[in-house]
């Protein structure tokens, strides 16, 4: 996966780049990227870039010396930004499969995540990630650091997604589990019956900043089946007679319209970053333009 997901050109793109946190309430950050207070500990942790606005003094000269490159200096207490990264590791996310692997969601769903760890990680940020899973979930970290990327892609190599997953419950979870206040960005279809809704107020209410990344696969957004089929439904194996005729098809995308326009005014009510995008974009475009845009990354 790797190799697959950072070629050195992608690379060079995701180093320029920080996690933005414009309005979390509680902890280490309130309201800005970094507080005024700086690391007064004399005991070395880790490296950052360096960001327009940082003090000067705090450069390691000698590492700019040789890669001709400003990096600042994280001491232990560094006041750095929580980030809180969840996957949607529901059955509807492992689709579509066989020869559109590359289309897959949670293969998508995971490049972007770890691209944006990737950039969390090399901008000193304490980074958490949770896979939200019918069974137990998954967590790796937290870690900060450049150099946990190597465990992070290795943990996600080995997920898989599966069952159903009631995402409410599991961002009321988050929000009663993390530490501290930071940025939270969930990556998920959104193909959940009770929701999300309240678990992001649950969140939200736990003074975390909230962006939304909505996976879905170009078949979801415009199908071309047609005629008399059975579907199963991937996480529950129920099935579904249903004959799908020109009426049905625009009466599919007349009702898929009204749910994503809901979903965007939810989001923009409650002040939640929203990105919906499906695998068919770039995984790096959507980090590198649409996230920029919205402000998430810088």
């Amino acid at each position: 996966m790797a190799e697959r997901l950072f070629d050195e050109k992608t690379l060079r793109k995701l180093d320029s780049l920080m996690l933005m946190a414009h309005k979390v309430r509680a902890g280490a950050i309130k309201g800005e990227r970094r507080s005024s207070r700086r690391g007064t500990s004399i005991e070395f942790a880790d490296y950052r870039n360096y960001v327009r606005g940082d003090d000067l003094r705090r450069i390691d000269w000698n590492i700019f010396a040789r890669l001709d490159r400003p990096f600042i200096k994280l001491l232990e207490d560094e006041e750095d930004l929580a980030v809180y990264l969840l996957l949607d590791a529901s059955g509807s996310m492992d689709w579509p499969r066989g020869g559109e692997r590359d289309r897959n969601k949670f293969l998508y769903a995971r490049r972007v995540l770890a691209g944006l760890a990737y950039v969390a990680l090399g901008g000193g940020d304490r980074v958490t990630v949770h896979a939200l899973r019918q069974d137990a979930p998954a967590r790796w970290g937290p870690l900060r650091g450049r150099g946990q990327t190597l465990s992070l892609l290795t943990w996600l190599e080995s997920l898989s997604a599966g069952g159903a997953v009631d995402l409410n419950a599991a961002l009321r979870d988050m929000a009663l589990r993390a530490p501290r206040a930071g940025l939270v960005v969930l990556l998920s279809d959104l193909l959940a019956p009770a929701g999300f809704q309240d678990g992001l107020r649950a969140l939200q209410g736990r003074g975390h900043e909230v962006a939304v990344i909505q996976v879905l696969s170009p078949d979801e957004v415009a199908p071309e089946i047609s005629g008399d089929l059975k579907l199963i439904d991937i996480e529950t194996g129920a099935p579904q007679d249903v004959t799908i005729d020109p009426a049905i098809r625009a009466l599919y995308l007349q009702r898929f319209e009204v749910w994503q326009g809901e979903i965007a005014a939810t989001c923009v009510r409650r002040g939640v970053h929203f990105a919906p995008v499906e695998t068919s974009t770039p995984w790096e475009q959507l980090i590198l333009s649409e996230l920029r845009r919205r402000g998430v990354v810088h």
